[in-house]
């Protein structure tokens, strides 16, 4: 007895891994049927119970940190939400869980590039309870660690990217969200002489392609979801970028409910060790359509899906292509 107690504290979130990545498969799967048909609503569903019905099924002590909304919004996956079979088991892993089902639940209904089924793990309490509201955010490759920073102002950063990397302002990369917000931004950026690059969705793909030294941009910048920031923190946090947030709010009642959530000052800067306070964490993400990652196949009798899991403690990455039977 008790060396299976001994087991189980040395058991870590990554034990886990291929669970979480049948997770995502299965989500993405179940919202690839509606790929093209024009009803996010009805995609983003079969994403929430595909997942759902998957995580029925883990071992461990599970806890929805960040979902589809608060209970009285969402019949599953909602925050607070117990999951696996090992609810309230002594011994169990006590993990808890930020998903996203259907990120880019637009792009699925249009059948756009990036939309994702995604998730993080990581150990009971580390990952920010994020509130839905926005946040401000940038995202760089290593490369860039230490050197740029949401203090630093917009044409600073674009300045330290063109020096740390080593090539002309014209040639610097940033992707940003396609939205009226972000006027000044574009202006800004435009001004310093920079390339912008527009997404209308998928700030998550976006992020991780900007972290990377061999995507295609070498930055993100603007406002976005800060639940999905608290997923992408944990996947930069597994690449080694950077990743910082600051939470924006619309309104009085979102700052208020945001007081109720995070324990923490409002106005704080947030960085990825922050929003993911464990290098035992797990980032998973399974592409719907292609973009970051390729998109569903639907065969005769098979589908193939395209998934990528992030090792926060190890830092390594690792594709999975698999065929499932119909």
């Amino acid at each position: 007895m008790e060396g299976t107690r001994i087991a189980h504290n040395m058991a870590r979130t990554a034990d886990l891994a291929h669970h979480f990545l049948e997770a995502v498969d299965q989500a993405a799967i179940a919202s690839a049927e509606w790929r093209g048909l024009g009803d996010k609503n009805a995609a983003d569903a079969a994403a929430v119970e595909a997942m759902r019905r998957t995580f029925d099924k883990v071992p461990f002590d599970g806890r929805v940190a960040i979902g589809e909304g608060e209970r009285d919004e969402a019949p599953m996956l909602f925050i607070g939400e117990e999951l696996g079979n090992q609810v309230g088991i002594e011994g169990a892993l006590q993990i808890d869980i930020a998903v996203d089902p259907l990120e880019c639940t637009n792009n699925c209904a249009d059948n756009s590039p990036n939309s994702i089924a995604v998730l993080a793990a990581a150990p009971r309490g580390t990952l920010l309870h994020a509130p839905d509201c926005y946040m401000d955010k940038i995202a760089a490759g290593p490369e860039l660690a230490g050197h740029v920073s949401l203090d630093g102002g917009v044409t600073y950063n674009l300045e330290q990217a063109a020096y740390v990397l080593d090539k002309p302002m014209s040639e610097v990369k940033v992707v940003a969200l396609d939205r009226e917000r972000h006027s000044d931004l574009f202006k800004e950026i435009r001004e310093a002489g920079a390339q912008l690059h527009l997404m209308g969705d998928g700030d998550v793909s976006a992020a991780i392609w900007a972290a990377r030294p061999d995507g295609p941009y070498d930055m993100l910048l603007g406002i976005g979801a800060a639940p999905e920031g608290v997923i992408t923190a944990t996947a930069l946090r597994g690449i080694g970028g950077v990743f910082e947030g600051r939470l924006v709010f619309r309104s009085d009642e979102e700052e208020k409910r945001a007081e109720k959530m995070v324990d923490d000052d409002l106005t704080r800067l947030w960085d990825a060790t922050d929003l993911c306070r464990s290098d035992d964490a797990i980032f998973a993400a399974s592409g719907v359509c292609d973009g970051y990652l390729p998109g569903v196949i639907v065969g005769e009798d098979s589908v193939q899906t395209f998934a990528e899991l992030i090792d926060v403690r190890t830092g390594e990455v690792t594709r999975h292509d698999r065929t499932h039977s119909l």
